[in-house]
């Protein structure tokens, strides 16, 4: 079992949970990481007394370095700063629950330096899912998926023999707070109304891409390079509860599914315990107070993020780096006002199709179509 774990991305809503679950655990965390919430961080550091934090921000690094003088804990920054707690000698599993695609450079590093990971960073396997499943091959090294829906259909692949009994997997969508809604009646949604969701208290950036679908979109690729399926065998199906987190069907059309309490400290406790199971601080799911769950098709004519994301894997290459790297622009752009919020999923479309895709064979290639689709959403709007 896991003794030591460094958690990227502490501040946020994973990380913290994380720590929750670390703690009940009884677990040694040796580095923490933060963008630059270095209030919270502080108490993490007081608490948890790592040897390593890293404020990614230089300016809040400096701040903070005052801040927690009186203890032994070092302070670095930056990506140097994520590297080094990425590859911390002493950690045993790389928790990474950063947003964005800074999270990509320090995954395959700590990959290299044989660290097992438990990734909540969708943007790692998204935009660079060949040199990463490639990296964890070559370096023998577990990969644990953190997400509700990645981590149920983990946790029911448990139950299958042989690879060719699998027929598909079936991710589940709450459908955020735009469910059922019209182009029309998108018009003029703010922002507020997108950070507005049912079931489940995210950061605002992954809120705000389950309301426009972008993130099961992602979440498509990702199962995709998790579980060496391709896209036509990934099904999503909206369930507005968030009881059933996933299922997969065999080739006999028995479904298996996993349930639970929209809660992620419980996938995040099942990748740092796997195979083990332990008590958790999640509340029991009593089927006499749920009643009944609910299923729909999602709307692909309105929620172009997801159409996009779909197409991406089929197109290959740096073409997944480019409608995530887009959505990270035009996602931002939303929440500054600055475009409407239909507009994301138009801007995320039209760049897949006229950035430039290449072949991955390096994590510049990576990186420069990143950058291309981010240059591409800044030029238009």
């Amino acid at each position: 079992m896991v003794n030591t774990i460094s958690i990227l991305g502490s501040t946020g809503s994973i990380g913290t949970q994380a720590l929750d679950v670390a703690k009940k655990l009884n677990l040694n965390i040796c580095a923490l990481t933060a963008h630059s919430n270095i209030d919270i961080l502080e108490q993490q550091v007081r608490e948890f007394k790592p040897s390593l934090a890293v404020v990614f921000c230089e300016d809040k690094a400096k701040e903070f370095k005052i801040k927690i003088a009186d203890t032994n804990t070092k302070v670095m920054c930056g990506m140097e700063g994520l590297i080094a707690a990425a590859t911390a000698n002493e950690a045993d599993m790389v928790l990474n629950s950063v947003v964005g695609m800074v999270g990509l450079v320090p995954t395959l590093n700590a990959i290299n330096a044989k660290k097992d990971i438990a990734l909540a960073n969708k943007e790692t396997l998204v935009a660079g899912g060949s040199l990463v499943m490639d990296a964890v091959k070559r370096n023998k090294v577990n990969m644990y998926p953190v997400d509700s829906e990645h981590s149920a259909i983990f946790q029911c692949l448990q139950g299958m023999n042989e690879k060719k009994e699998l027929k598909k997997l079936i991710l589940t969508a709450s459908g955020g707070p735009f469910f059922g809604k019209t182009t029309q009646e998108l018009e003029n949604v703010t922002v507020s109304d997108a950070l507005n969701h049912p079931n489940w208290s995210m950061g605002a950036k992954i809120t705000v891409d389950s309301a426009s679908m972008m993130n099961k979109g992602l979440e498509v690729i990702e199962a995709s390079w998790l579980f060496d399926m391709p896209q036509n065998k990934i099904d999503v199906v909206v369930h507005r509860e968030s009881i059933i987190h996933s299922m997969i069907e065999f080739v006999d059309n028995s479904v298996i599914a996993q349930l639970g309490l929209p809660d992620m400290r419980i996938p995040i406790q099942y990748a740092i315990t796997y195979p083990n199971r332990f008590e958790s601080p999640v509340k029991e799911l009593d089927f006499t107070e749920l009643g009944s769950m609910t299923f729909y098709k999602p709307d692909y004519d309105t929620f172009k993020c997801l159409v996009a994301c779909k197409e991406a894997i089929d197109l290959g290459g740096t073409a997944p780096a480019i409608v995530n790297g887009a959505n990270e622009v035009a996602n931002k752009l939303f929440r500054d006002g600055k475009i409407k919020f239909l507009e994301i999923g138009d801007i995320v479309y039209n760049a897949l199709h006229n950035v430039k895709r290449n072949e991955i064979k390096c994590v510049d290639d990576v990186l420069f179509a990143d950058k291309s689709a981010r240059q591409y959403v800044n030029d238009i709007v």
